[in-house]
């Protein structure tokens, strides 16, 4: 394979570097100068996350991903073994020897995504909207040139997937029920795969991916048709598009030129790229195809769920299970319906069927493992929700935890429970800071509510900031003043109350005379309002 690098305004100008094959990872590394070598270029690049820190990041990162987007598309296994076969095919191209995985997520929103390490996955969104075998080539190709082109990588090293995690992480979850309670490795992940590339990568994975797909014998010229199929949903601004695929792949026409001109010649350098696949991509999808209404059912009935009209989302989510019964996310929309209307017995039956057909989603052990909790069946509730946070660790989780174990007693647990709930910016996570607070307080309320001493002209002045979403009462403090001549002042002080999130300033008793030389304070008892 060539490398280029380079661009020009409408094609990619060229110059022809060493070929990089599958080489192992030291060889591609240049430590001691902080440099790597860009696999698909040839150039070296500054950068500091290695290769192995790359699938490292990807095997770590991969699952919780997939579970925040609806999960793998386990309905139609023989979908999900065709995509990773086209995968691994378009794989042996690459430059990079990564440990590549494909897989189909249970997704209507139109997407596809590539994180560091080789870890691909393509909603059943895009499948649908897809023509051929090889306009899906172009998209794994392009998919493949992000993972081996360190794009995923560099976002990092920019910090840029800190920068949107915890946002990604507020939309990312598939069930709107559980958008923004994703603690954890889930908030990075989300940032890894809602991570805008800037425009050269883009380009460069077009570029590249393109090239894969035909020394694969894939028409390059399907490329172009896909492009051109997404500059015109764009310009429609359909909103499934804009919240998928266009938010983190923006088209433009300027990549449909591109594309064409690169085809050209492509088809020119490799005469046998002829393959478009038609025919057996239609044999694959024709399940998925068939079941399209049934999906389209699904989603409004979530729309509705999420709105509030239970009866309406029933109505719909029954259209979608007579149409495909055994699709469980179908199962589970209806186990959350009816545990919203608090027919927990109903609920639970709902959720044993999903899960005997699917055992690798996090929500459907989640609301199996609410309505155990609330049937009174602690045991069985915990290894629902140890289960569902193993998949995705999420506040809504925790919580139930949390509430579980401060029944039995164990206030320890709790804590340690909320604690980790209340990593989530969402309702979620303040309602875990509550009970955090509640239980914790009493027991180490200089965690929480903040004492300190400043000199406002020598006189001592005592400063508590309570640092709690609850207001706080009775509250007690400690302090140690040293004045300028050496003496120490030890006593306490109590503040009646404090609102949440607020402070105080109270003026100590001061010497007359002889000024402040430092202080100190703790506070030595809290409780919640």
């Amino acid at each position: 394979m060539r490398a280029i690098v380079g661009y020009g305004k409408t094609q990619l100008q060229r110059r022809w570097v060493r070929p990089l094959r599958p080489l192992g990872f030291a060889a591609l590394l240049l430590a001691t100068t902080g440099c790597v070598v860009n696999p698909l270029t040839g150039e070296q690049e500054i950068g500091w996350i290695s290769v192995p820190q790359q699938v490292a990041i990807g095997e770590q990162h991969y699952v919780p991903a997939q579970q925040m987007q609806g999960g793998q598309y386990s309905v139609d296994p023989a979908l999900s073994q065709y995509v990773n076969r086209v995968g691994q095919r378009l794989a042996q191209q690459s430059p990079l020897d990564l440990p590549y995985e494909f897989v189909v997520l249970n997704n209507s929103v139109p997407n596809a995504w590539a994180m560091p390490g080789g870890k691909i996955a393509i909603n059943r969104g895009l499948l649908v909207e897809l023509s051929s075998e090889a306009e899906l080539a172009a998209v794994l190709g392009h998919e493949i040139a992000h993972a081996a082109g360190r794009h995923g990588a560099k976002a990092q090293e920019r910090g840029t997937v800190l920068q949107v995690a915890l946002m990604a992480a507020a939309i990312g979850a598939s069930n709107t029920e559980y958008a923004g309670a994703v603690v954890g490795a889930g908030q990075v992940a989300a940032g890894l795969v809602t991570t805008k590339n800037g425009r050269n990568a883009e380009r460069e994975a077009d570029f590249y991916g393109t090239r894969f797909m035909a020394e694969a014998g894939y028409d390059p010229a399907a490329a172009v048709t896909l492009q051109e199929t997404f500059v015109r949903l764009s310009e429609g601004r359909q909103s499934n598009w804009l919240e998928g695929l266009f938010a983190t792949h923006p088209p433009s026409q300027e990549r449909v030129e591109n594309n064409r001109g690169l085809a050209a010649e492509l088809r020119t350098e490799f005469p046998n790229a002829r393959e478009r696949g038609t025919r057996e991509y239609q044999r694959v999808m024709a399940p998925t195809l068939a079941a399209r209404s049934a999906y389209e059912a699904y989603d409004e009935a979530r729309a509705l769920f999420a709105g509030g009209n239970m009866d309406g989302a029933l109505e719909k989510v029954a259209i979608a299970l007579a149409a495909r019964p055994e699709e469980p996310r179908f199962h589970a929309l209806r186990g959350d319906i009816r545990r919203k209307q608090g027919r927990f017995d109903d609920a639970r039956t709902n959720y044993d069927r999903a899960i005997a057909r699917d055992d690798g989603y996090f929500a459907d052990f989640l609301g199996r493992g609410i309505v155990t909790r609330q049937l009174g069946n602690a045991g069985q509730a915990k290894q629902d929700l140890n289960r569902s946070v193993g998949l995705l660790p999420t506040a809504i989780a925790y919580n139930e935890l949390g509430k579980i174990a401060e029944s039995e007693g164990n206030q320890d647990e709790a804590v340690r429970y909320y604690a980790a709930a209340a990593e989530s910016g969402g309702e979620a996570g303040q309602t875990a800071l509550t009970s955090l607070v509640r239980l914790d307080l009493p027991r180490r309320p200089a965690q929480y509510v903040v004492a300190g001493v400043r000199s406002d002209a020598g006189r001592p002045v005592l400063v508590v900031q309570n640092r709690t979403p609850a207001a706080v009462k009775n509250v007690l403090v400690n302090y140690e003043l040293v004045w300028a001549d050496g003496k120490v002042t030890r006593d306490q002080t109590r503040l009646t109350a404090l609102g949440a999130n607020s402070g105080a300033q109270v003026a100590l008793p001061a010497r007359e005379g002889v000024p402040l030389s430092s202080g100190r304070a703790e506070t030595a008892a809290a409780q919640m309002q």
